[in-house]
């Protein structure tokens, strides 16, 4: 029988390798689909307004296809999560889901050598990743795991900070939110230097190799299959 410590461990190691393929799937969005975000959504927000200002670099139907269909994609997943009552299966469902649409994107990637920075090819690519990275926010709201969103870290730095030592607080979750950090930071840099060195496609590959695997994994936990009764 699992044991909450059990449970909490697979849940938060689930989450943990999320935010590093947000991470990564950032970094190949931001530089390889010409300025835009499909994970972090607020990043998106700032970098339409910089385009609807006129700045070079940035394009207005591309931060809009990619905000769009992350809203679709998170209204699906509220649709889903109706009718499904375990918490368990959101998350397979989610990971799954992101899974197989990061696949497509690196399968259209290849149709053009992993060069994803015009025409349909990068406007594919966004709806794709974008969707996914919806229905992956979405279940993690519900899930309402604290300090870890998997794509945002101001409120986690902000913690960090308020309530250190040095602000008269106790460090809670410090663990938590320092590998949160740590995640999307190594998923970023990992990210950037496999796509500069290998374009796009075998990035998302290995994004979707991620985390189909980590969803498997997850699956055939037996702490993961206690996660409706702690919840």
């Amino acid at each position: 029988m699992a044991t909450g410590s059990e449970q909490s461990s697979v849940l938060l190691g689930t989450l943990t390798v999320l935010t590093v393929v947000s991470g990564m799937v950032d970094a190949v969005s931001y530089l390889g689909l010409g300025h835009v975000f499909t994970a972090n959504m607020t990043g998106n927000v700032v970098l339409l307004g910089f385009a609807a200002a006129g700045a070079p670099g940035f394009s207005v139907p591309a931060s809009l296809a990619s905000l769009g269909s992350f809203l679709v994609g998170a209204a699906c997943a509220g649709r889903i999560t109706l009718h499904i009552a375990s918490r368990r299966r959101w998350l397979l469902v989610a990971m799954v889901t992101e899974g197989v649409f990061a696949g497509g994107a690196a399968a259209v990637a290849a149709t053009a050598n992993g060069v994803i920075g015009s025409g349909w090819v990068r406007y594919t690519v966004i709806v794709l990743l974008a969707f996914a990275m919806g229905v992956r926010n979405s279940t993690i709201r519900r899930l309402a795991v604290p300090e870890l969103t998997t794509t945002v870290l101001t409120m986690t730095l902000t913690g960090l900070a308020a309530d250190s030592s040095l602000a008269g607080g106790n460090n809670p979750r410090l663990a938590r939110r320092t590998s949160a950090v740590a995640a999307m930071l190594i998923g970023a840099v990992s990210g950037a230097a496999f796509f500069l060195h290998q374009r796009a496609t075998w990035p998302l590959v290995l994004v979707a190799v991620l985390v189909l695997v980590t969803a498997f994994v997850f699956a055939r936990s037996p702490a993961s299959r206690r996660l409706d009764s702690s919840g």
